[in-house]
């Protein structure tokens, strides 16, 4: 499997697992042509795309795949949102609801973000394993408070998450007035931080983790090579940031 890195921010995210007979989408905020290119005009092979939400930087493409006759699975509320629960190619699916889209199994979930009802997602397959995907959410728990409740993902061979912004980085713009303070509380309120996203990380078992990966960063209250270089020595594993163009090989159960 390979996981191909067509977008990871707030200019467009879309991320395509392909193992070369058949592809998942994961986001459609990209125009569709940058899609086509990635995917050497061979877009026929993907199976389906899943949506976290209806933020145009996540969703905006969603009707040129559906003109393609790619299926999309996303939340009702992301249906609605979009103006799409009506359309036969479009599956709203549940928190917790497996679906099949070709050999993936995805188990959608539910996250914290200022949308009408976002969603992260189990993404199982044959060829890589489990993955968890979580993007645009405040926090991976039971409950909003205490390191305790942060939710434990059993049996998961890679990880994609969003590490959007530092607090102190974002203190500093917002001190120097080089960020608006409804942005600044909008960021605390609906995106993942880098402790909350180390947090994360570390509760899980890592065990069987081959990759990670960090997703969403934001372009000026984020310093990529620190957080990287932090959560890697915090790890042990390889950590990668998520770049526009970047194909991570054997995104598998192993590194061999």
């Amino acid at each position: 499997m390979d996981l191909k890195i067509i977008g990871s921010s707030s200019k467009g995210n879309c991320y395509i697992f392909d193992n070369g007979d058949e592809a998942l989408a994961v986001e459609c905020g990209i125009p569709f042509s940058r899609l086509r290119r990635a995917m050497d005009f061979k877009t026929r092979h993907i199976v389906g795309a899943v949506i976290s939400h209806e933020h145009g930087d996540h969703s905006a493409a969603v009707g040129k795949f559906l003109e393609y006759f790619i299926p999309v699975y996303t939340s009702r509320g992301t249906a609605k949102a979009l103006g799409i629960d009506q359309h036969n190619l479009v599956h709203q699916v549940a928190d917790h609801e497996m679906v099949s889209i070709g050999k993936f199994r995805v188990m959608p979930f539910r996250v914290e973000h200022d949308a009408a009802e976002p969603f992260g997602f189990l993404i199982h397959h044959p060829a890589m394993g489990t993955t968890l995907f979580a993007t645009d959410t405040r926090y991976l728990r039971y409950a909003p408070f205490g390191n305790d409740n942060i939710i434990r993902f059993p049996g998961v061979n890679n990880i994609l998450i969003e590490c959007n912004y530092r607090h102190d980085i974002l203190e500093r713009n917002l001190a120097a007035g080089r960020l608006p303070k409804a942005l600044a509380n909008r960021t605390k309120k609906s995106h993942c931080s880098f402790a909350e996203c180390r947090a994360t990380i570390l509760a899980q078992d890592l065990s069987g983790v081959n990759n990670i990966v960090l997703i969403h960063l934001s372009d000026s209250n984020a310093n990529a090579a620190e957080f990287q270089a932090d959560i890697e020595a915090a790890t042990g594993k390889t950590i990668t940031v998520a770049t526009p163009g970047l194909i991570i090989k054997n995104f598998s159960k192993t590194p061999f």
